[in-house]
């Protein structure tokens, strides 16, 4: 009777732990999705009803008028193309140079693969810093070009090292017993190498796209001059920036006349539209992650 007893008053306080730990973890992820989902919320609002405030849930006036103004903007339109254009073509060179480095690196008879690595391992520890950076981007005639945000991206030292490890852990009798077939080596590296590889690339891949997509300090200080080619994080930057008077004369400004949006409510639709592709996204590629970077951490 007595141990049946203790049985069940463990089991009563395994159910309060377990209820405890449940409402804290549904606090902790409302309290994570939240803001986003009340910024989506604001952005379906008329700009000017929600100065009222009292928006918590739903909208009180449903409007697609933020998206509108924002899409019309030609500044705004040309900075998602700008950024759009930048993560594609970055992330793809970003994947193809590195797995093609790392490839190479992954064969332990390639002439002077130690000095390679020591190389890599001290570059990525160790910089210049954003002084020569620039002094480098001048020199080769990046500066206020769109190839600024592609070119110095498109070889990333960590990745390169995490990607070696990878192709690594391929059996070798694989390459082998198509080089006894008479594949060479590229033909072993498209064929059969890169199919192996989905892993590794939807993580690199990811990674650069989102660090693409978020990017904003390449446009403040190598892209100053060329207005046309500045991202969308830069302007959201830019508006999050601006002084509280300069928001409040403007949002009063628009409250006198016909317009129903403000700055800030252009401002939650940006930021909405910044977020959305790369919520799209994630989840497609995220079956991925755990195969691609431990895998890749296995062997050094």
């Amino acid at each position: 009777m007595k141990a049946e007893r203790k049985k069940k008053k463990k089991s009563i306080q395994d159910m309060v732990l377990d209820a405890a730990i449940v409402v804290v973890m549904v606090l902790v992820v409302f309290s994570c999705l939240y803001p986003f989902l009340l910024a989506v919320i604001m952005s379906f609002n008329e700009g000017i009803d929600a100065l009222k405030g009292g928006i918590y849930f739903w909208p009180r006036k449903l409007t697609f008028e933020n998206y509108n103004s924002l899409f019309k903007d030609p500044v705004w339109g040309k900075a998602f193309l700008v950024t759009f254009g930048r993560t594609v073509i970055g992330t793809t060179l970003t994947v193809l140079f590195t797995l093609f480095v790392s490839y190479g690196l992954s064969h332990k008879d390639l002439v002077f693969r130690k000095f390679y690595f020591s190389f890599f391992i001290f570059a990525m520890y160790f910089s210049g810093g954003v002084i020569p950076y620039y002094i480098l981007l001048r020199s080769l005639h990046l500066l206020n070009k769109f190839w600024v945000y592609v070119v110095p991206g498109c070889l990333s030292l960590f990745y390169i090292l995490v990607a070696t490890s990878f192709f690594q852990g391929i059996p070798e009798e694989i390459a082998e017993s198509a080089k006894l077939d008479g594949a060479g080596e590229l033909k072993i590296y498209r064929s059969l190498i890169l199919p192996l590889s989905k892993p590794i690339m939807a993580t690199i891949a990811i990674f650069t796209s989102v660090g693409h997509w978020n990017n904003w300090y390449d446009s403040a200080f190598f892209a100053t001059s060329n207005k046309g080619i500045r991202t969308m994080a830069y302007l959201m930057t830019a508006i999050i920036n601006q002084s509280s008077s300069q928001n409040t004369a403007a949002d009063a400004a628009m409250a006198a006349g016909v317009r129903t949006t403000t700055t800030l409510s252009i401002q939650l639709a940006a930021m909405v539209i910044a977020v959305l592709p790369i919520l799209c996204v994630y989840p497609f590629f995220q079956r991925y992650f755990v195969t691609g970077l431990t895998v890749g951490a296995v062997k050094s």
